[in-house]
């Protein structure tokens, strides 16, 4: 009977260390990225391997060019906050009404709403993996508690805009902008950074190089709420305080 409590003593040890490695090494990793940019993301990774079994004898291609903050035009930074995340600004990586907003929907049975802020999806998109369950759910919260904590909220954004998915195999404000509209992340205007954010929510079945009439309207609704916002200047004072 000693010698069956030693070996879970032994087991439970193994585990708790386990556990206190996993926490400090995703730390580290963390405050690392907040000064080195990521060469790809988890979500890159999931696409390329899907491709593998997709059945698709077409080569995959993959486009992203990172661009620090400051080569983005600011209107795209501003359009992804005015359509994902208005309070990007001032919550800590939570926006807890919406999240009431979208359990009393679901409990009516109505279309769901996404609740995830800007912070969860780098959080989701860079460390973890498409899907659900509740482990990737606390892995999630456990980055985006830690990406709030340990970056400003400029680098928040400006590793969001590198690595968001603009369209099948398109990441990043500058592939985006090259492919859809020929030019450079830096020269994109209101409204072609309104129509990249349009097709945020679903850019594997919208299009932003041919807008249907929806991603049109959701376009113009995004440009109303970027001027409701406050503009460029807003965002900009909001990200330096």
């Amino acid at each position: 009977m000693s010698g069956r409590k030693s070996l879970w003593r032994r087991v439970l040890r193994l585990a708790l260390l386990g556990v206190l490695a996993g926490v400090l090494l995703s730390v580290l990793l963390v405050a690392l990225l907040r000064f080195v940019d990521p060469w790809s993301s988890g979500f890159m990774f999931q696409a390329r391997v899907n491709s593998w079994f997709d059945g698709d004898d077409r080569p995959f291609v993959l486009r992203q060019d990172w661009r620090d903050y400051a080569q983005i035009s600011p209107q795209l930074g501003l359009a992804v906050v005015a359509s994902e995340d208005q309070m990007f600004p001032a919550h800590w990586g939570f926006d807890f009404r919406q999240i009431k907003v979208a359990l009393d929907e679901a409990e009516q049975g109505r279309r769901q709403r996404g609740a995830s802020t800007i912070s969860q999806q780098v959080a989701r998109n860079v460390f973890l993996w498409n899907g659900g369950g509740w482990l990737r759910k606390g892995a999630e919260a456990w980055f985006t508690l830690l990406i709030e904590t340990l970056w400003p909220k400029q680098r928040i954004l400006e590793i969001y805009l590198n690595i968001a998915e603009f369209g099948p195999g398109i990441y990043g404000a500058e592939a985006a902008a090259q492919t859809f509209f020929h030019k450079s992340a830096a020269q994109l205007s209101r409204g072609e950074a309104a129509r990249l954010a349009a097709v945020l929510p679903s850019p594997r079945r919208m299009r932003a190089g041919q807008p249907s009439a929806y991603v049109m309207r959701r376009q113009g609704q995004i440009e109303r709420q970027m001027a409701a916002l406050g503009g460029t200047r807003w965002l900009a004072a909001q990200l330096a305080r």
